[in-house]
This record gives structure tokens, sequence and C-alpha cells, in this order.
């Protein structure tokens, strides 16, 4: 089952998307999915059906707002700006979303994960930059920076960072200090490089060529989703 949901942040209407299978009953877990920098679009709604075939409930958070879905490279380079520049904002923004998953009748409150793909790896890092009770995220080729670093030490959860090993968009000085990031706030953190693997390595939209900086890698792909299902069965204790 799938169908948009409405809800806000501050006097910010939102527009999210839900997925879950109906044949399941009682309570079972939350995964809440954060799009990449071109807005909630099919991807992630996508990622999220496959969620929902797995066992969980699925909810793709809306950080632009209803209607905002930017149609060129420009635009989704702009809309992402703001939130880039203003990370308490884009916590907000995720934070909302995670609120809304936590309120579905079928979601077990107690286990809940947050997943993120480039520009939404970033906003769930920042999610648990922010202190969320969470009980992980993964990170899928996300830029890895933060305007604050000392926030690493407010980390309640465990992080999953899954990453092309030849990602030009995040440069290895920008890896280097995330590591330290995560040791200097005593984080439960896993970090996988995947070999030949560019930005935007999930999604076959990206393209083939890596010359590019950002280009769909298949064997990539199919590890960094195998690596999730391991997190997920590991923090929700082999429940579904």
């Amino acid at each position: 089952m799938t169908r948009t949901v409405e809800y806000r942040q501050g006097d910010t209407v939102l527009e999210g998307y839900l997925a879950y299978d109906d044949a399941i009953a009682g309570k079972r877990p939350g995964v809440l999915v954060v799009h990449e920098w071109t807005g909630l679009g099919e991807y992630v709604r996508k990622r999220a059906v496959q969620l929902a075939r797995l066992g969980y409930v699925a909810f793709c958070a809306d950080i632009y707002g209803k209607g905002v879905r930017p149609k060129t490279p420009a635009e989704a380079g702009r809309e992402a700006g703001k939130y880039r520049s203003d990370r308490q904002l884009l916590r907000a923004r995720a934070g909302a979303g995670l609120d809304a998953l936590r309120k579905d009748p079928r979601v077990d409150p107690a286990r809940i994960a947050a997943i993120g793909y480039c520009f939404g790896g970033t906003a769930v890092l920042e999610l648990a930059r922010s202190g969320a009770q969470l009980n992980g995220v993964v990170s899928f080729h996300g830029g890895l920076d933060t305007q604050n670093p000392a926030d690493g030490k407010n980390i309640r959860t465990r992080v999953l960072v899954l990453h092309g090993a030849d990602d030009p968009r995040v440069p290895q000085q920008q890896v280097a200090a995330f590591q330290e990031e995560m040791r200097q706030g005593d984080v439960d953190w896993q970090m996988v490089f995947y070999g030949g693997a560019v930005h935007s390595f999930s999604n076959p939209e990206s393209g083939s060529d890596p010359s590019r900086g950002a280009a769909y890698n298949e064997q990539a792909d199919r590890r960094s989703w195998e690596a999730m299902k391991s997190f997920f069965t590991e923090i929700f204790a082999g429940k579904r």
C-alpha cells in the first residue's frame, strides 16, 4: 500500500510518501527515507516500496516542501544549497519526517532507522547529529561534512556510511574529518567503500560514465543494499 501524506514543519506544508505491506499484522520497524537533491521523486518512492516488501513501514520525507520539485540541475543546486547552508533547518525538516513516521499506527516507535541518498545522506547524518532517537542511520553516497563537527558527540544511534571509493564530490579531507568526528564522539559507526564507484552509484538514472563524477554501479548498488539489510537485522535485533 502506498499513499501521499501531508504534514508540517512549522508553517511549511510538506508532502511525504508512505509505503507498507497491509498483509502484515501488528507494529513493525519504520524506516525514514530522505531524497536526493532533486527532491522527493520516483527513485526514493521505489526504495520505499522495496523496504515495505521487506516488512518495514517506509516514509519518504519531503525536505523541500509540497510542490517544490526541482526540474533542472541548476534548480536542484539552488534548493539543496538552502539546506546545506542552514543545517538547523535541514535537521528540523528531517525531524518533521521522523515525527510523521513515528506517529503511524503500524510503526513500533522503539524501532526506527533513517536512510538517505546523496543530499539525503547528509540529511540523515545531520538528523543523527541533532541527537534524534533512532536505532540507526544509513548514508548512501552522501555528503559527510557538517558545520558543527562537535555535534558528533550528540549522536545516540549507530551509523553506517556506504561510500564510493572514487567519489570526487566528497574529497578525502571530508572523509578523514568525518571519521575523526565519529571517533571524537565515541559513535558506533561503520564505513564501507566500494571500489570503482563514484557519486550516486545506487541510482540507475545516474548514467554509466564514471568520468562525469556520478554514475550507476550495479555491483555497488547491490552490495550496499545488502549491507543496509544486514545492518537493519542487527539494530532491530532480527525482528521485523
